[in-house]
């Protein structure tokens, strides 16, 4: 059975000179930012899973998620709300710790083309098109 994601709620605010930023109640030290909106909850997504993987690798217990209505109740979010932030719930796409072997079918030609770009990038295939599916996943979010 696959393991649900767990949801975080991010708080996304900008001032008029900077970029656009996210960061999580829960996850303090989690931050994201990007010019541009479209891809901040992105950005956010990554940082929140890098933080937390960091956090498990040193023996630190990852965060909880607290429920939607209860973060909404913090005072910091709301004085972030109450100037003009937003918020919206990231799935924390963390590794699992475990592979797991899956078979898939591509074109010859697109296998050819991930290889050159994992290779470009110093990835394996597999890191590759795992980093591909989290960003997909993560920019059906907005």
């Amino acid at each position: 059975m696959a393991r649900k994601p767990r949801y975080f709620v991010g708080v996304i605010e900008k001032d008029a000179d900077s970029a656009f930023g996210i960061w999580f109640p829960d996850v303090p030290g989690a931050y994201g930012a990007s010019d541009e909106f479209d891809d901040v909850i992105g950005a956010g997504g990554a940082a929140l899973r890098h933080h937390v993987e960091a956090l498990e690798r040193s023996g630190q217990p990852a965060p909880s998620a607290r429920p939607y209505v209860e973060v909404m109740a913090d005072d910091e979010v709301r004085a972030a709300m109450s100037s003009g932030g937003s918020a919206i719930l990231v799935p924390l796409l963390a590794d699992g710790g475990r592979a797991v072997r899956v078979n898939v079918s591509l074109e010859r030609g697109l296998v050819e083309q991930i290889d050159a770009a994992a290779a470009s990038r110093g990835l394996t295939r597999s890191s590759f098109l795992a980093q591909a599916a989290r960003e997909k996943i993560l920019s059906g979010v907005a």
